[in-house]
């Protein structure tokens, strides 16, 4: 699957009630193409939504799409995958925290001079 976002440009003559049932059909239109939802965003009569979407799929999308009256544009951009985000399934990928390196004390020069002697000297 692919991961894109769709912004639509929505007719201003829609009420608040009948932009929000809008914007839940388009979701549904996505998911019935075996789209998965990852985020929307909504400023004014602009619906941002970020799904991904097999490619071969998005042709069927496109045409219902179009077949809305109050869509008045559309866009949809390929996006790179966002990397919390795993393409096969819904869940976030959870990420694993960097382990500190453990500082080790500095032996001094004259400590491993010493060290070497008592080695040599008892051999």
């Amino acid at each position: 699957m692919r991961y894109y976002e769709l912004t639509c440009l929505i007719s201003t003559n829609l009420s608040e009630t009948e932009l929000k049932n809008l914007q839940d059909k388009i979701k549904t239109l996505i998911q019935e193409e075996g789209g998965v939802l990852a985020e929307a965003k909504k400023t004014a009569n602009l619906i941002m939504l970020n799904f991904s979407l097999a490619p071969d799929k998005l042709g069927s999308l496109e045409k219902k799409l179009k077949s809305e009256n109050q869509i008045l544009r559309y866009l949809i951009l390929s996006k790179k995958v966002p990397k919390m985000i795993s393409p096969l399934a819904k869940i976030p990928i959870t990420r694993i925290p960097k382990v500190e390196k453990i500082k080790k004390e500095k032996v001094k020069l004259q400590e491993i001079e010493e060290k070497l002697e008592e080695i040599l000297g008892e051999t």
